[in-house]
């Protein structure tokens, strides 16, 4: 057996930016032998909005709570997220070229001073060291799901079915989420699975406004089912486990991409636009979507069918290696 190789997953911590590195490394794990160390850095506050090319000193601005970048130093280094660059952009020299380094999305930089960037295809990123993907690399396994989903099994099995996963996300630079428009939506999710007969999942986000917030959770309260309030362990992985079809709003890549892996059907909440012409980018990953059968426009009744499962992930994984030892 192949000695295990190395991998540093690095980001800031949030749950978003680091599950796509962490996603990354354990399909890479599934193929050979790997340790994996998670590293999360966050920079001080005076320095944390300076653009990259001014993070001159990166160690020494980070925080003292995040975990030190210093030798032995990883055989792959996988890094998502603004925070990391001006290390990722370091650590080939400072490891003596031994350390292969990936960047996940667009880097906003020249991929060249990376030995592999994996980014989405609405990022529109070329270049000979790039592999575009649908929507972003993710840990959803059927293996991730089952272990998930045993603690949360007893009160999740006996929801009636069809159990609807609503997933919410809230205000970005593209979308917003209003009081109307909550109010639409809850008043039609309400009525669809209803009409079904079903449950609901409901799990927010921590970008969803208050407001938005109660009024979905007030007026899918009734319904048998389960609503995550944000308050102890979050039930996200569980739910995807146990639902049977998917609500989710147009602003999350990931959770597009998350429900997208388990090959159930997924249909797409609108949301308002916070400029014109804002979230072109994310209407082209939805495009791709439903050109691929994977998703459709929610009109308040529930439909879709099941497709074979979008696993990028597991391509992602092997295009590393191959590069990795190529290298």
């Amino acid at each position: 057996m192949p000695e295990p190789v190395t991998i540093w997953v690095v980001s800031d911590g949030r749950a978003g930016i680091e599950n796509q590195a962490l996603g990354l490394a354990e399909a890479v794990g599934r193929i050979t032998p790997a340790k994996i160390v998670i590293k999360r850095i966050r920079y001080a506050r005076l320095f944390d909005r300076l653009p990259t090319t001014l993070k001159l000193f990166p160690d020494a601005m980070l925080r003292q709570d995040s975990d030190p970048l210093t030798a032995p130093y990883p055989d792959i280094w996988i890094a998502a997220g603004r925070a990391t660059l001006p290390h990722s952009l370091r650590i080939k020299a400072r490891s003596g070229g031994k350390t292969f380094v990936v960047q996940l999305q667009d880097p906003k930089h020249d991929p060249k001073a990376f030995d592999l960037v994996i980014a989405p295809e609405h990022d529109h990123v070329s270049g000979a060291n790039v592999l575009s993907l649908i929507g972003s690399t993710n840990r959803i396994t059927a293996k991730t799901l089952a272990d998930a989903y045993m603690g949360w099994e007893d009160r999740l099995s006996p929801l009636p079915h069809p159990r609807v996963a609503v997933l919410v996300g809230g205000r970005s630079k593209a979308y917003d989420i209003d009081e109307a428009h909550a109010s639409i939506l809850a008043a039609e999710i309400h009525s669809a699975i209803t009409n079904a007969c079903g449950s609901v999942l409901l799990t927010v986000s921590r970008r969803t406004p208050d407001t938005a917030r109660r009024i979905l959770t007030d007026a899918l309260a009734d319904l048998p089912g389960l609503i995550f309030d944000g308050q102890g362990e979050n039930p996200y992985f569980a739910f995807l486990r146990a639902a049977d079809r998917f609500l989710i709003t147009e602003d999350s890549v990931n959770m597009a991409t998350e429900a997208a892996a388990t090959g159930k059907p997924i249909q797409i909440l609108s949301m308002e636009r916070r400029t014109l012409g804002s979230g072109e980018k994310f209407e082209e990953f939805h495009e791709t979507l439903r050109a691929k059968g994977i998703t459709h426009p929610f009109n308040a009744t529930l439909s879709g069918e099941a497709y074979p499962p979008l696993d990028e992930t597991a391509r992602a994984a092997q295009h590393l290696l191959d590069a990795y030892h190529k290298k």
